[in-house]
């Protein structure tokens, strides 16, 4: 193990990161390290922009997996190696919202007949013309 990394681990460890948080920003690390043949302490604002290109270009990454990666790089340059870093330099992707799946009317009323009591089936019927989806009381 390195020592750049040993220290990144150390820091990620220390502000209690939740452990796939931990392999997934390590791993963004290595994979800027090899991506550019050169150790992530030689790299710069440049190789970060060119990183970022790539995600998009050449990885075809969805949006949140370029933020969390972005995340990792900007982790390393601020809390480990102590640079600065540039909000303007290195925009985060605009935040992708997916809306909810709607159910069609027969979706629904097959949903319906599909309970065994007649206390689910009242319970169904009440959570969607409420508008719930039943997580509250189900998940």
């Amino acid at each position: 193990m390195t020592h750049l990394r040993q220290i990144m681990l150390e820091e990620l460890e220390r502000r209690n990161y939740a452990p796939s948080t931990i392999r997934a920003y390590i791993r963004t690390v290595e994979h800027f390290a090899r991506h550019f043949h050169c150790a992530p302490d030689q790299l710069g604002p440049d190789h970060i922009r060119q990183y970022q290109a790539a995600m998009f270009r050449t990885w075809k990454l969805a949006p949140n997996t370029v933020t969390q990666r972005l995340a990792a790089l900007r982790f390393l340059y601020i809390q480990v190696l102590k640079r600065g870093w540039s909000v303007a330099e290195t925009p985060y992707p605009k935040k992708v919202f997916h809306l909810p799946e709607i159910l069609s009317q027969q979706e629904v009323a097959r949903l319906i007949d599909a309970t065994e009591t007649p206390f689910q089936r009242i319970l169904l019927m009440t959570l969607y013309a409420t508008g719930h989806d039943g997580q509250k009381w189900l998940g």
